[in-house]
C-alpha cells in the first residue's frame, strides 16, 4: 500500500459536474470526499447518519428543515446531525470536503 498525499487543489480540478463527489480518502468506515456544490441539490435526510461538510472554496448554504440556515464561508466546517432533513445549495461553484459514513444512506423529498 502507498501512502501518497492527496492535492486539494488538484482533486478539485477533476470535478467538472456539480453534486458528483469523488472520493478522496477512506479512513476506518469513514470516506472523505469532495464535490462541486453549484446550484441547490434536493430536500433530504439521513436517518442513521451525521454529516460533516468543510468548504475548500467557495460559499455554501445548508438550508434545514424548520431551523435557522447554516451558511459556511472557505476554511469552515459545519455539522448536520441525523434526522435532520436539509438541502445544501451555493450560488456559485464552490468545493466541498464531506465526511461521511462510507454506506450514507439518503431519504429524498
Amino acid at each position: 500500500m502507498q501512502f501518497l498525499p492527496t492535492n486539494l487543489e488538484e482533486a478539485a480540478k477533476k470535478i467538472t459536474v456539480p453534486w458528483s463527489p469523488i472520493e478522496l480518502a477512506r479512513v476506518n468506515d469513514q470516506v472523505v470526499r469532495m464535490a462541486m456544490f453549484e446550484g441547490e441539490y434536493h430536500w433530504h435526510v439521513h436517518e442513521n447518519e451525521d454529516e460533516l461538510f468543510f468548504v475548500y472554496k467557495g460559499e455554501i448554504t445548508i438550508q434545514l428543515k424548520d431551523q435557522p440556515n447554516l451558511i459556511l464561508k472557505a476554511g469552515e466546517i459545519g455539522m448536520v446531525p441525523k434526522g435532520v432533513e436539509h438541502c445544501p445549495k451555493s450560488v456559485r461553484k464552490s468545493f466541498v470536503l464531506m465526511f461521511e459514513p462510507a454506506l450514507l444512506k439518503s431519504q429524498g423529498s
